[in-house]
């Protein structure tokens, strides 16, 4: 009981802050609707509970079975065994995960279908897989992380040259989508379970973090090289009209749970298959292990519900108002202001995050302090969607002036920051981009761009993931650097106190 009590003080101190800004802002710029305003408190204290229950299912249920599946496919020493299996789980985890699916029909809808929503769902998974696997491989063969990185993000900056910058926006924006509230606690374990075969314990450790960066560089890959094969200069599309319900809350919500409850149940289903498979052929796990595992996987789908439920029901349409309505008004100061503030709270409410600092903490025995991560993202976060806002207010800004020096930047750091600070910046740019950022940050980075009439519709729309994707790795990654400093100086300092003492012997 203490352990969901636990959960539960964590998820009000990261949802709290969103639900006050909103009222602030309520009573003061942009006031909401009545039923709106209930529809959003409504929907905060469901992300609450769902949340709570969802990170404690994930601890009960997902990582037992993602470390279990890691240990026993590094021990089989088949390497066709190992690549076919990560293939086949890359793929299926990222064609259930459901913030890949919202933004597919997002960019279907917003594109009248020139980007088909399905086969971006497809190219997108098989890149997943592909490197996912790659990345298996990866620490394995123990080939250090920066030069994975480098030829990835070399690739990618290769390709973006014959793009155009609707794919390009959408690229990046599906390497965050894709790397969601199942797919990171599942890579996070596996990652784990792979690495923990290691003798090292420090390189185990280094290699516990980076496999989900180094998969979310598939999404990127994949649309991209599609966008190449499709040939399409310029997507034409319409932001569908954001509209606020009328309707009544019961409405609201119960029209939204059965889509909610089969999308959440696809995501699950292929890590339920897998597990079914392995306990049959490999796990051969005690009656009460199974027991534990099943009871975890069932509390991680009834908070993934109700997380999700509370999300969509309350919190779209308020981001997407929001957005609207700073955007109506004369000064531009108060916009960048709550966007600055958005990204600062949206980021401590996702789940991904809140599974990744505690897997941080855990690895590197309490050495790197939960708090300051979240601090580190928090702050990278807020500048992100600022930096969206800015994008959108001048017309002058493309996304490639951000994201290309940005991830050029951040290989280049790479180089000069420990191992397990490069794995672990790469894992934070795809978890700071989950489902509360591809829902209320990206509804309200829309509204924005519904009202500037310089904005453009696709490259515009799209384009905040991608940003939200890039700031936490800089931010990561300048944290490992003043780690860096200042444990060279601890060793400095220590190498001149030991000389000192044996000059006082001598």
């Amino acid at each position: 009981m203490s352990e969901i009590t636990t959960k539960l003080k964590e998820v009000l101190g990261s949802v709290l802050p969103i639900t006050i800004l909103v009222l602030i802002l309520h009573f003061t710029f942009t006031p909401l609707e009545p039923n709106l305003l209930y529809a959003f408190l409504t929907g905060s204290v469901l992300v609450i509970f769902g949340l709570t229950i969802f990170l404690f299912g994930i601890d009960q249920g997902l990582e037992p079975i993602g470390q279990g599946i890691g240990n026993t496919v590094t021990r089989s020493n088949s390497y066709a065994v190992l690549v076919t299996i990560s293939l086949i789980l890359g793929f299926f985890i990222s064609f259930a995960e459901p913030d890949l699916r919202i933004l597919a029909n997002q960019v279907d809808s917003v594109t009248s279908g020139q980007f088909d929503g399905l086969l971006m769902v497809i190219v997108v998974s098989i890149g997943i897989g592909v490197m996912m696997t790659l990345g298996i491989l990866r620490i394995l063969r123990g080939v250090r992380m920066k030069y994975v990185f480098t030829i990835a993000y070399g690739l990618i900056f290769l390709l973006s040259l014959f793009s155009s910058p609707d794919f390009l926006a959408i690229s990046f924006d599906a390497s965050g989508a894709t790397t969601g509230a199942i797919t990171v606690p599942f890579m996070l374990a596996l990652a784990g379970g792979v690495s923990a075969i290691k003798k090292n314990s420090k390189i185990g450790e280094a290699d516990s973090f980076g496999l989900v960066g180094i998969s979310s560089a598939g999404a990127i890959l994949g649309v991209l090289i599609t966008g190449i094969f499709l040939r399409v200069d310029k997507l034409d599309g319409v932001l569908p009209e954001t509209e606020i319900s009328a309707s009544n809350l019961f409405g609201v919500y119960s029209s939204k749970l059965p889509a909610i409850a089969w999308d959440s149940l696809l995501s699950l289903l292929p890590i339920i298959i897998v597990y079914i498979l392995f306990e049959i052929f490999f796990f051969k796990h005690k009656k009460n292990k199974v027991i534990d595992i099943t009871r975890g996987i069932v509390l991680t789908y009834v908070g993934l519900v109700i997380f999700l439920l509370g999300v969509n029901g309350g919190f779209m349409e308020v981001g997407a108002k929001l957005g609207l309505r700073l955007a109506s008004l004369d000064s531009k100061v108060p916009l960048l202001l709550v966007a600055l503030l958005l990204g600062l709270s949206t980021v401590l409410a996702e789940p991904a995050v809140l599974v990744l600092t505690h897997q941080v903490e855990d690895v590197t025995g309490g050495y790197v302090k939960r708090p300051l991560v979240l601090i580190f993202l928090s702050v990278a976060v807020g500048i992100s969607i600022f930096m969206s806002a800015i994008r959108i207010l001048v017309p002058d800004i493309k996304l490639w002036m951000y994201v290309l020096p940005g991830f050029g930047l951040s290989v280049i750091l790479s180089f000069l920051v420990p191992d397990l600070f490069v794995g672990m910046a790469f894992d934070a740019g795809g978890v700071a981009s989950g489902p509360m950022t591809a829902t209320f940050s990206l509804a309200f980075v829309q509204g924005i761009a519904a009202h500037v009439p310089t904005a453009d519709v696709v490259s515009d729309g799209f384009g905040m993931i991608a940003i939200v994707a890039m700031m936490p790795i800089l931010a990561i990654e300048l944290l490992g650097a003043l780690y860096h400093a200042k444990s060279r100086k601890a060793s400095l300092a220590a190498s001149i106190n030991k000389k000192s003492i044996g000059g006082n012997h001598g």
